[in-house]
C-alpha cells in the first residue's frame, strides 16, 4: 500500500471514529446518567487538551523552539480573544505581529 493510500485510510478511520463519538452522545444521553461533577471534569479536560495542542504548536517547530516571533503572534491572538475581538481581527493581528517581527529579524 503506498503512502497516499495509507493517509487516506487513516483519514477515513479518524472521520468514522469522530462521527461515531459525536453520534454516541445524543444516543446514549438517555441511557446513562453522568453526574454534574463528571460533566465539569470532562469540560475542563477538553480545555486542557486544547491548551496542550496550542502550546506545542505555538512553541515548537520540527521539535525545536519555534522562535519569539511566533510566540508573540500567539500571545497577541490570546489577548485579543480574551478581549472578545472578532475572529478575523484576531487572525490578522497575530499574522501581522509574527510577520513584522520576522521582517525585523526576530526569529
Amino acid at each position: 500500500m503506498n503512502q497516499s493510500m495509507l493517509v487516506l485510510v487513516g483519514i477515513v478511520i479518524l472521520a468514522g471514529g469522530t462521527y461515531t463519538f459525536r453520534l454516541a452522545g445524543p444516543l446514549l444521553r438517555t441511557r446513562t446518567e453522568v453526574s454534574e461533577r463528571v460533566e465539569t471534569l470532562l469540560a475542563d479536560a477538553a480545555i486542557v487538551l486544547l491548551m496542550a495542542v496550542l502550546t506545542t504548536t505555538a512553541l515548537t517547530q520540527d521539535q525545536q523552539f519555534a522562535g519569539f516571533a511566533r510566540l508573540s503572534g500567539v500571545l497577541v491572538a490570546g489577548i485579543l480573544a480574551w478581549r472578545n475581538a472578532p475572529f478575523v481581527v484576531i487572525v490578522l493581528a497575530a499574522a501581522l505581529t509574527t510577520a513584522l517581527l520576522r521582517l525585523a529579524g526576530v526569529a
